[in-house]
């Protein structure tokens, strides 16, 4: 952490959150915070679905929505980007308040609803911003949509040629009834849409999907079956929780997702179930409460590839990322690793 990011998270912290998050953009922009590059190390280099990362420590989608910093967050240690989420048209989102910081619990609560700018201005910064590092794209449904399967194929459609991978979002708690799309019969019908827009106009571009970490192990194997039905790349657990368990912050009991350290263990539970159920047929990703190298590491050794982060940079800054890259560089090491890949799922058993 640099030293004006040092003065400016206080300062930052007295503002309303969404407020706060919005100059957090301009200031990377204005090159108020960074570094030089991603950080790297022949331990560190690895490849996910064909990608090669300097890396295995991303961005979460939700920080940049509308891709107005790729150029900045490159610099600033990550190994890969994913933005958005973006919608076919662009929305408002839901009423705000709707960004809460719970700051005895190092966690945040959003109900943002899918706000941005919609898909073309998105595609079109993305495609601009010709990054250094892979970059991706979370793709979502407009609220009003009549068809929200068909929302996501064509969020694809417009932008999938300018990413390296796009990640299909049912598991957002902030859209009414969006998570139903998780269900078997659902889930099939717009991951084949999914992929037959991917394989007819956006050839090479990954495909994820991003899964909620409520999920019981009977869904988490209805999942499976139909990722590897539809040929899809990987899958990122996971999204927000509902759960509220042994909070401190009075914004608690507040509606939406909640993010940042509690949620750590719940969806490290749910990656190693993945694991399991999978057996290495599909690249996880693992996401949620990830704010030192330790659990970067706890994350990979309970099955993840790659992981990403988020909620942990309103607390840590963004200096964080490079902080969290190298000691995950230095963990390997001591721990016998010469590669990331080493250690995927050696782990896992811990977790189940």
């Amino acid at each position: 952490m640099n030293t004006l990011e040092r003065l400016g998270l206080p300062l930052l912290r007295r503002l309303d959150p969404e407020v706060a998050h919005g100059l957090s953009i301009r200031a990377l922009n204005m090159g108020l915070a960074g570094g030089a590059g991603p950080v790297t190390s022949p331990r560190l280099t690895t490849t996910l679905c064909g990608m090669e990362l300097p890396n295995p420590v991303g961005l979460a989608a939700g920080f940049d929505k509308n891709a107005q910093a790729i150029p900045a967050l490159g610099r600033t240690g990550f190994g890969f980007l994913e933005v958005g989420a973006a919608t076919p048209r662009p929305q408002p989102g839901n009423p705000k308040p709707r960004l809460f910081r719970l700051s005895e619990d190092h966690a945040a609560i959003n109900r943002f609803g899918f706000n941005n700018d919609g898909m073309h201005a998105i595609a079109d910064r993305i495609d601009a911003a010709r990054a250094r590092i892979p970059v991706g794209l979370n793709l979502g449904a407009n609220k009003d949509s009549a068809d929200r399967s068909a929302d996501f194929a064509q969020v694809l459609e417009r932008a999938g040629a300018a990413v390296d991978f796009a990640t299909v979002n049912v598991s957002s708690p902030n859209t009414e009834k969006l998570r139903d799309l998780q269900g078997k019969a659902a889930l099939y019908d717009l991951l084949d849409r999914v992929m037959t827009v991917r394989d007819a106009h956006a050839k090479g571009t990954a495909i994820f999907l991003k899964i909620a970490p409520d999920l019981d192990g009977d869904a988490l194997g209805e999942i499976v079956e139909v990722a590897l039905k539809t040929r899809i790349d990987g899958i990122i657990a996971s999204n927000t929780t509902l759960a509220r368990d042994g909070l401190q912050s009075r914004h608690r009991d507040e509606a939406g997702g909640l993010s940042g350290a509690p949620l750590f263990e719940r969806s490290t539970r749910v990656l190693a179930q993945l694991s399991k159920l999978t057996e290495g047929a599909l690249p996880l990703i693992g996401v949620g409460g990830v704010g030192t190298a330790e659990q970067a590491l706890a994350k990979i050794k309970a099955g993840a590839s790659a992981v990403q982060l988020y909620t942990a940079m309103v607390y840590g800054g963004v200096g964080l990322v490079a902080e969290i890259a190298r000691g995950l560089d230095k963990l390997l090491e001591a721990e016998g690793f010469e590669t990331v890949a080493q250690a995927i799922g050696t782990g896992r058993d811990a977790w189940l």
